[in-house]
């Protein structure tokens, strides 16, 4: 969705759960009227390492920064678990359900999720999307204009995503890695620059 809405690959698409590591922020500019800056953060799991402490950390700090909470929910997946999830978190701000993969739902599930969130405390609004397809954003994103509050620019109006992209791109290559990873002299030459700097860390 975030890759969609900003129209670059900022964040990594996988089938493999827990790709996203880190909260990446992206921004979303139309000078003169709105400055959206998302938080695309790790999925929420319960923790049993110590890094997945840390990935559910960064899910706590993005979410106490933010104006809205964006919950995204798959259109084919049980409704009570997500609904689990989302009341666990205990919001303080105001959250819009956004249901996706309405192109490829099973036969009722649209309607099943808009009866199932209808009376949930934290959802105010819920809207029906297809990312991949880029079905309804423009109504998504005016939707999230209307519920942001009014306020000055934070971020220059010509940034689009805060981590570097060329370690970004290194990471998508990864993502789909199952083996150990050995770093040669060879293969050191082709690495960015940031990794780099960590190997000699």
């Amino acid at each position: 969705l975030l890759n969609a809405l900003i129209g670059e690959k900022m964040a990594i698409v996988s089938p493999k759960v827990q790709t996203t590591r880190h909260r990446i922020k992206a921004f979303l500019n139309k000078p003169g009227e709105y400055q959206i800056i998302f938080s695309d953060t790790p999925g929420i799991i319960d923790p049993k390492y110590k890094l997945h402490q840390k990935m559910m950390d960064s899910v706590k700090g993005a979410l106490e920064d933010a104006d809205l909470a964006l919950l995204m929910v798959d259109a084919n997946d049980n409704f009570e678990e997500c609904d689990a999830i989302f009341a666990a978190l205990k919001l303080k701000v105001p959250a819009l359900l956004i249901l996706n993969k309405i192109d490829i739902a099973g036969n009722g599930k649209i309607a099943e999720a808009e009866a199932f969130f209808a009376n949930k405390s934290y959802c105010k609004q819920l809207v029906k999307i297809g990312a991949l397809q880029k079905l309804h954003l423009n109504k998504l994103l005016a939707v999230i204009v209307s519920m942001l509050p009014e306020g000055l620019p934070f971020y220059n109006e010509d940034l689009e995503v805060a981590p570097p992209t060329e370690w970004t791109e290194f990471r998508n290559k990864l993502s789909n890695y199952d083996g150990v990873l050995f770093v040669t002299p060879e293969y050191n030459r082709s690495v960015p620059a940031v990794l780099k700097n960590a190997l000699d860390v």
